[in-house]
């Protein structure tokens, strides 16, 4: 699987995660709220990350694919515990 494939599946994945915890926000306590808030901020700057990188994978260099893949995979595990501590 090439990187540009994979950080779409990533991105999917996020995006997935990211529309549930939304909508089960509506339940969730202040502290939850205030790491949702902070995820968002990250979510901004991963999707402009991904756009860039996107637009031009071939001019795009390996470390910011390394860049984009750490921050998608630490806003992924930040997404996974707000799910979990909603549940």
């Amino acid at each position: 699987m090439s990187v540009q494939e994979e950080l779409k599946k990533l991105s999917e994945k996020i995006k997935q995660y990211r529309d549930e915890a939304r909508v089960q926000l509506h339940l969730a306590r202040e502290d939850v709220k205030d790491e949702w808030d902070d995820l968002e901020q990250d979510w901004d700057r991963f999707r402009n990350k991904m756009d860039q990188i996107l637009h031009d994978t071939e001019n795009a260099s390996q470390e910011a694919r390394q860049t984009a893949q750490k921050l998608g995979e630490d806003l992924k595990t930040g997404y996974q515990n707000i799910r979990n501590k909603l549940k």
